[in-house]
């Protein structure tokens, strides 16, 4: 016989659930994703060279090419592999990118939503948003992390190489899978998962910032609540300048993820720390910074790409939801 008080228990976890979900709304996720897949596109060759550029490594037990800056990582690109090595991993780039912008708003806005009871006029402060972007980051990555394996990888098939006697070229998206899973098992698709989500603080430092200077200029300057829509120029000035921070702060973090994630590299780090370690012995501090450049370059056009693609495409489904 069940209790009563077992009964009010279950009601209460049930209504809280609703409750959850019915702050869930698909708009944010398609928004998501349209601005992931759109700000690929467009900006795939930067990525190809800012991960080579974190992968290069003095005394790696394999060679690879190294750059002595962008215009050389560009001309040597497309002098080695033509126009098509600077699209190189651009498939999982875009399942990837539209599969974590997607989920990442989706997840972001429902628990934020949720915090505010509904009331998107609630001002919910700083250390509320960065748990409400950690939570969403964790989720993400452990979702999408096989995917960014394959897009890693992909991106450093350098020219014509063959590894395919130790099933490590690959020719496609589902073929990596397939490699990695039959070479490594699961846990070759989840390397790098630790810095990947260590590297979390770098969305929830985004959306944090993001989200007060939102709050303050939209309160402190407009008089206007918190959740008004912001002018083209505000909203590209508080969106960029949130993420410029974020990235400074945590670049490092995509840097050690990369090096582990690289199958040449296979041997050379133990883990983490040893990777640190040696990074740090043979590079030193700017070893962890190899590659920002090129990411800033990039990041800094692909944040105004899916914030306003999101911005856009989320308001126009809401609006068609309310309508």
């Amino acid at each position: 016989m069940v209790s009563s008080s077992s009964n009010s228990s279950n009601s209460g976890s049930s209504n809280t659930e609703l409750k959850f979900f019915k702050h869930v709304k698909y708009e944010h996720m398609v928004a998501g994703i349209a601005g992931g897949v759109t700000s690929t596109l467009i900006l795939h060759p930067l990525d190809v060279i800012k991960i080579r550029f974190s992968v290069s490594r003095p005394n790696g037990r394999t060679k690879v090419p190294q750059y002595n800056g962008m215009r050389s990582a560009l001309s040597t690109i497309v002098k080695q592999e033509g126009f098509k090595g600077l699209y190189k991993g651009l498939v999982p780039s875009i399942w990837g990118s539209g599969s974590s912008w997607g989920l990442y708003f989706l997840f972001y806005s429902s628990i934020k939503v949720w915090s505010q009871s509904g009331d998107t006029t609630t001002p919910l402060g700083p250390t509320t948003h960065m748990i409400a972007a950690t939570e969403a980051g964790i989720l993400t990555v452990v979702i999408t992390n096989p995917v960014w394996v394959v897009r890693t990888r992909m991106c450093l098939q350098y020219g014509n190489e063959s590894d395919s006697a130790n099933g490590k070229h690959y020719t496609g998206t589902i073929d990596a899978l397939s490699k990695i899973y039959r070479v490594e098992g699961i846990r070759g698709w989840y390397k790098g998962l630790i810095p990947s989500l260590f590297g979390v603080s770098h969305s929830a430092l985004h959306f944090m910032a993001f989200e007060e200077m939102r709050n303050y200029y939209n309160q402190q300057y407009k008089s206007v609540p918190i959740d008004t829509n912001l002018g083209t120029k505000e909203f590209l000035m508080i969106v960029t300048s949130a993420r410029f921070l974020a990235t400074l702060l945590t670049f490092p973090f995509q840097v050690v993820r990369n090096r582990l994630q690289d199958h040449r590299a296979a041997g050379e780090y133990t883990g983490i720390v040893d990777c640190i370690r040696k990074t740090w012995r043979f590079e030193g501090f700017q070893g962890f910074y190899k590659g920002l450049t090129p990411n800033l370059t990039r990041i800094l056009p692909a944040t105004i790409i899916i914030f306003t693609t999101y911005e856009n495409v989320s308001w126009y489904l809401l609006e068609r939801r309310l309508d």
